[in-house]
């Protein structure tokens, strides 16, 4: 079974915080059902579980429920098994997006208190906005990703002994011995091929045979489309389009989404497709990225929403569709490949699983930097650029950034292949490795870099 981060949090509510219901949001195939089937198995004497998505496209047992006795009716119908009370009996909702008003009902369920509930679901975002009355004083909304790198680490044997003290060192600005460096390097080049998708990771686990990791990427990426078509019919055919642009989009020297490019039409601005890309963002397919032109602390305040990076949420579907089974793309140093879109994509998928809100900095006069952080202890902007090849001290960008007096910004993080750690006028030089401890709100006393969390 693979370790995740998220089974400690799923235990620790269900131990500690018994007046509210646990609601997990995130992509399909991310493992949410899973590890609350595990979590919920181990510490209850009765785990009942629904698939309400199977239930709305089957006998619909659960659509015309109104109140908790109807529930409660139901419940007694489809799990024949005597069941105890609350501090003994768990009822898992999966999929509860299939029925809006159920998410209303979590509430009262609750102060019943006849049992404990939790609930999950691939498309909350959505559900949740067209629902409209949301007990949000009695849930507790968590989102779940793929796994991340250092889950991915531990999944393909490397001990948390270890992987403390890679932390220690880049704590500590300090590279990693040539060995280890080279060790961590190939790591990283599998995940960039694997990518966390539980399914994919377990294939790449049994024989190293990417013919059947790319095969379930291939089911996973097709699984994600057709959700689309879930949505209504104005919106679910711009959702697949901007959807299918990702990649190709990504690999121009602009990543962000050209509008006129969607439906091929000019004239055509963010506010034109406002739901679609909350959609793709909402339901985790997705990532999105905003646009700081003026960066200041908290960046939220000076995002624009008109220009959008969107990247997949998981890098091994991404290298899939770029490369396919060409795993020497990615495991070599190929001159006719660049990595930077596959790099930025991790990235991007690292800092979003550990809680950060992304933006890119994009000015005329200056031109781009890859992402933007907010440093909570400092109170200031963490700029971040992320290279893959050798030139990775050159970056004219960050650069012009940097020397701009009105930013008030003097420190940076340059992530590449190299093994050396060093700091150039106000920029620390990192191994690419070295972004899994980035974590947010991380009690940061360094002078430059934000050091991660003890896992939970």
């Amino acid at each position: 079974m693979l370790e995740r981060k998220f089974t400690h949090y799923i235990e620790d509510f269900l131990l500690n915080k018994s007046d509210k219901v646990l609601l997990i949001n995130g992509a399909r195939q991310v493992g949410k059902s899973f590890l609350i089937r595990y979590v919920g198995t181990r510490m209850f004497a009765h785990f009942v579980e629904i698939n309400l998505l199977e239930d709305k496209e089957g006998e619909r047992v659960f659509d015309s429920v109104r109140n908790t006795n109807d529930l409660y009716v139901r419940l007694s119908n489809y799990y024949t098994a005597p069941l105890g009370d609350r501090n003994d009996t768990l009822i898992f909702l999966d999929e509860i997006q299939a029925y809006p008003h159920l998410l209303t009902m979590l509430k009262f369920l609750n102060q019943d208190g006849r049992y404990r509930f939790i609930a999950s679901g691939s498309q909350l975002g959505v559900a949740l906005s067209q629902t409209p009355s949301v007990p949000l004083g009695s849930i507790e909304i968590q989102q779940m990703f793929p796994l991340d790198f250092e889950e991915f680490l531990w999944a393909t044997g490397i001990g948390k002994a270890w992987i403390a003290d890679i932390k220690e060192h880049y704590e500590k600005r300090m590279p990693l011995d040539e060995h280890t460096h080279e060790l961590m390097l190939k790591r990283f080049q599998y995940y960039l091929l694997v990518g966390g998708l539980p399914e994919a990771v377990n294939k790449f686990l049994e024989d190293r045979n990417m013919l059947r990791v790319r095969t379930v990427h291939e089911d996973i990426h097709g699984l994600y489309r057709i959700d689309a078509s879930r949505y209504d019919e104005e919106h679910k055919l711009k959702i697949r389009r901007i959807y299918d642009l990702i990649p190709s989009v990504l690999e121009n020297k602009k990543k962000r989404i050209v509008y006129k490019n969607i439906e091929n039409k000019a004239g055509k601005h963010f506010s034109d497709y406002a739901d679609e890309f909350e959609y793709l963002s909402n339901s985790g397919v997705a990532i999105d990225v905003s646009a700081i032109s003026n960066p200041h602390f908290p960046l939220i305040e000076s995002e624009q929403k008109r220009l959008v990076k969107l990247y997949l949420n998981d890098v091994g579907l991404l290298t899939h569709i770029l490369y396919g089974l060409n795993v020497n793309a990615v495991l070599q140093d190929m001159r006719s490949i660049n990595l930077g879109t596959v790099y930025e994509s991790v990235v991007a998928q690292e800092l979003r699983a550990h809680g950060f809100a992304l933006h890119y900095y994009d000015n005329k006069q200056k031109g781009e930097v890859d992402f933007l952080i907010d440093d909570y202890d400092r109170l200031q902007v963490l700029p971040l650029e992320i290279k893959s090849g050798k030139d990775y001290t050159e970056h004219s960008a960050l650069t012009k950034f940097l020397e701009t007096p009105d930013y008030n910004i003097s420190t940076a993080i340059v992530f590449s292949n190299e093994r050396n750690v060093f700091q150039k006028k106000g920029v620390t030089y990192l191994p690419i490795y070295y972004c899994m401890f980035l974590q947010k709100n991380a009690g940061n006393t360094d002078e430059n870099i934000l050091p991660a969390l003890e896992s939970i």
